[in-house]
């Protein structure tokens, strides 16, 4: 990529936070066509997470992925957008939950703009999981360059995993396994493997025995009909009591009949 040369000075700021604050809003509204438009046609992304360059013909399909699915996807800003001159600063931080794990990444940017228009991003990442330190991105860039994810790619992804378990229930079935789920889901073996594994910390199946347990918790409160623990454990999809005990008492810190006679004690009262 060339130099680029830009008019700067306090002249320049009013425009710039004009159009960083559209482009902010559009991304919040999930106006992919708004988006593009704020791009300059000569436009430079540099994703330093996925050590990638991208231009104009190839941020469409990046920043359709990109986009939250749903309204009031999890990006919190950590401060408020700083302009001076030609360029705006962002901080914020991306969320990315499935299962029983919680990850965040510490995301920046740097916009430049040209004419009202976005002439480069450059967008910084690091991922830190809950009561960890920071896990430098540098020992992540190549499987995410190589997969093709970003932070904002992450945390969609672990919503529509979610969404996909919430919704067609498929940890019912005691047979399911990751190219199941990858099939219905849309998503690659390696992409789902490596947000649970290197970004989520948990395995594939923890994160299924995970879903099967909080379908039978929730099913708890008196509606089973005297079903045996045991016959509840197989209804929810475990296919191994032994499985079923240990992500129980991961879960809950008590056997289910102490957690079952808890429940009971609660209800009296």
């Amino acid at each position: 990529m060339t130099s680029i040369t830009l008019p700067d000075g306090p002249a320049q700021t009013p425009v710039t936070a004009d159009t960083v604050l559209r482009y902010h809003l559009c991304w919040k509204h999930r106006d992919l066509d708004g988006v593009m438009a704020l791009y300059h046609p000569d436009v430079e992304y540099h994703d330093f997470f996925q050590n990638r360059v991208m231009g104009h013909a190839e941020l469409r399909e990046y920043v359709r992925v990109c986009l939250p699915r749903e309204a009031g996807e999890d990006i919190i800003h950590s401060d408020r957008i700083r302009v001076d001159g030609c360029t705006a600063f962002i901080q914020y931080e991306v969320t990315v939950q499935g299962g029983d794990g919680l990850t965040a990444f510490h995301s920046s940017e740097a916009i430049t703009v040209k004419d009202g228009l976005i002439r480069r991003v450059n967008e910084y990442a690091t991922l830190v999981r809950q009561g960890s330190k920071s896990i430098s991105n540098g020992g992540l860039r190549p499987a995410t360059s190589r997969l093709g994810l970003s932070p904002r790619q992450l945390s969609t992804m672990a919503q529509d995993l979610e969404h996909y378990f919430q919704r067609q229930r498929p940890y019912l079935d005691p047979e399911l396994d990751l190219q199941q789920v990858a099939k219905d889901s849309g998503y690659s073996r390696n992409q789902i493997s490596y947000l649970l594994n290197q970004v989520l910390g948990q395995s594939f199946y923890r994160y299924v025995n995970q879903a099967r347990l909080q379908h039978l918790l929730a099913g708890l409160d008196g509606s089973s009909g005297g079903a045996t623990m045991d016959a509840l454990a197989f209804g929810a999809g475990f296919n191994s009591l032994s499985a079923f005990y240990k992500a129980f008492r991961e879960h809950t810190g008590l056997s289910p009949k102490a957690y079952v006679k808890q429940l009971s004690l609660r209800a009296r009262t």
